[in-house]
């Protein structure tokens, strides 16, 4: 056993438990928000929109304060790879392509779940990278059993993503959670079949591509957070969290309403 699978939490059905109604907030939350992406909005007020809303649902939003980040919720535009930090400055405006990450601490279990949103009518680009994204994270979720390993997971999401020509972000990756935000394992959205940690029933750990339309090159911003593209290429993003059952996998943060790829229609 590596040492990585050694620092892996096993957890029972009362994980399980915990996990479904975090998850379950995370999801509704980003359902919450979705009728509040249009043109002119802020990110800041998105922010605080979603902030309020998991304070009302008696849970903390995971992201405020964690290592010094100052929001409550990740906003990534266009280029914007991850972790775009929510400002009054930052108005949205018809075309863009919008990545909402959202975390939730609710009774000490955390759920961590990001969806693409389109302001008004999106580039065909942009759809395409979209959908390819999504498909990206799920081909990867498919895969998940116990026995299976880590590098098939990463292999089901680069092959897809490489075959429809974009690239996959290497500078950053899922990650074990449950009572912990990050912890082991680590899980790559690139690999070769059959290498890497193997997948045990009770491992909890999302799944969260992040995809370019251009190369897989990024930077970090001045501000130590926000990733861009290098060569400023639409990047998109899609999370879930998930647990490994007996038989294949739960996902912890499904939609209440049913969506998933954008357009969201009620």
């Amino acid at each position: 056993m590596s040492a990585e699978e050694r620092r892996i939490t096993i957890h029972d059905a009362a994980g399980f438990e915990g996990m479904r109604k975090a998850g379950r907030l995370a999801a509704e939350t980003l359902d919450f928000i979705t009728p509040h992406v249009v043109p002119g909005v802020t990110t800041e007020e998105l922010d605080r929109l979603c902030h309020d809303f998991i304070i009302a649902h008696e849970a903390i939003p995971a992201p405020l304060n964690y290592r010094g980040f100052p929001k409550s919720i990740c906003t990534s535009v266009n280029h914007v790879v991850c972790h775009g930090i929510p400002s009054a400055d930052k108005k949205l405006h018809t075309g863009d392509a919008l990545n909402i990450d959202v975390t939730v601490i609710l009774d000490g279990w955390h759920g961590d779940t990001s969806r693409m949103f389109y302001v008004g009518k999106p580039s065909i680009k942009a759809k395409r990278l979209v959908e390819v994204t999504y498909e990206a994270m799920m081909r990867g979720i498919e895969v998940v059993k116990p026995g299976a390993t880590l590098g098939d997971i990463g292999f089901a999401i680069q092959s897809f993503a490489e075959k429809n020509r974009f690239s996959v972000v290497r500078d950053f990756c899922g990650h074990g959670l449950g009572r912990i935000f990050h912890e082991a394992p680590s899980v790559l959205h690139y690999g070769r079949p059959g290498t890497g940690t193997r997948l045990r029933e009770g491992m909890f750990f999302t799944i969260e591509p992040m995809i370019n339309a251009g190369r897989l090159d990024v930077k970090i911003l001045k501000d130590g957070w926000t990733a861009v593209t290098n060569d400023r290429s639409l990047s998109a993003q899609f999370e879930h969290s998930l647990g490994v059952t007996a038989d294949g996998y739960e996902i912890f943060t499904k939609s209440p309403k049913g969506w998933t790829c954008p357009p969201f229609v009620d």
